[in-house]
């Protein structure tokens, strides 16, 4: 028998009064170049006051033998356990403005159900626009402004923003048969994914996360916290710059006509592994390491 998809949450009887506010979210488990998503998640949190509005039964969506929640044992007994939460937070941002954000694990179970629960649910808390994030690797260097790809429900979200590909297919994710969803149903939802160094995917990358705030902020006008954000980006650009190593590299023709005044050898540029941390710290922040 289908679950009633009202069954999936519980709000929270102390939760304010709130109407035409911006939910951003973010679900751990998905594709996250730069863990982009999850840093700007956590930065939020981290620096902004906020309130539990709502939060969802993992019992129900989650597989713990897939993703097994850590427990700390101590001498010759369980301390403590560390169970996943999914749940809806209540912010404010630098100007006071009121806004919400979804974060957690990606449901492993109930993907529509999920999806109608958080429909339902923001219908409730009177979400106008909504938005989620994440990092994508990409064939791009540190060096320069990061790109970021926009997909929405309705084409005016997305105005000064290149498609990326024509047509792609992909392994699904709950963030996006939520939008999906939110656009079936004739509501306004906008998805961020910004392009990662192909070679910092598996590291921390804190400059993809403030390129996801930048987004963040022009498509809802919130005005958000930055500058730890902007600080530790910062500081892993200096280190991932101070660790390029540049090398020549001649291809079969070039190495036959080496003796060559002309000949000239391509560049290959690289960061050694691991990408970014551990390591020494930072010539210009001995800070960092």
């Amino acid at each position: 028998m289908a679950r009633d998809p009202a069954d999936l949450y519980e709000a929270s009887p102390d939760a304010p009064e709130i109407d035409e506010v911006v939910l951003l979210y973010y679900l751990d488990g998905f594709i996250d170049a730069g863990g982009a998503g999850r840093l700007l998640a956590a930065h939020l949190l981290g620096t902004l006051d906020h309130q539990e509005v709502a939060v969802f039964d993992v019992d129900e969506l989650i597989d713990y033998r897939s993703r097994r929640p850590t427990m700390n044992f101590v001498k010759d007994h369980w301390e403590s356990y560390e169970a996943p939460e999914l749940a809806v937070y209540l912010m404010h941002d630098t100007a006071g403005a009121p806004f919400l954000l979804l974060n957690g694990p990606e449901p492993d179970h109930l993907w529509e159900g999920f999806a109608t629960a958080v429909r339902a649910m923001s219908l409730s808390l009177g979400v106008r626009l909504a938005v989620g994030f994440h990092g994508i690797p990409m064939g791009v260097p540190h060096t320069r402004p990061l790109g970021v790809t926009a997909h929405a429900t309705r084409p005016e979200l997305t105005e000064g923003y290149r498609p990326l590909v024509d047509r792609l297919q992909v392994p699904g994710s709950a963030a996006g048969l939520l939008e999906l969803r939110l656009g079936d149903d004739k509501r306004a939802a906008l998805g961020f994914a910004v392009h990662v160094p192909h070679y910092l995917a598996q590291a921390a990358y804190p400059a993809a996360a403030v390129t996801l705030l930048e987004s963040v902020e022009r498509a809802t006008g919130l005005s958000l916290p930055s500058d730890t954000l902007r600080e530790a980006a910062r500081r892993t650009d200096c280190w991932a710059t101070t660790r390029t190593t540049c090398r020549p590299r001649r291809n079969s023709a070039q190495s036959s006509s080496a003796s060559s005044p002309s000949s000239k050898a391509a560049v290959t540029c690289r960061i050694p592994e691991p990408a970014l941390l551990p390591g020494p710290a930072c010539p210009r922040h001995p800070e960092v390491s």
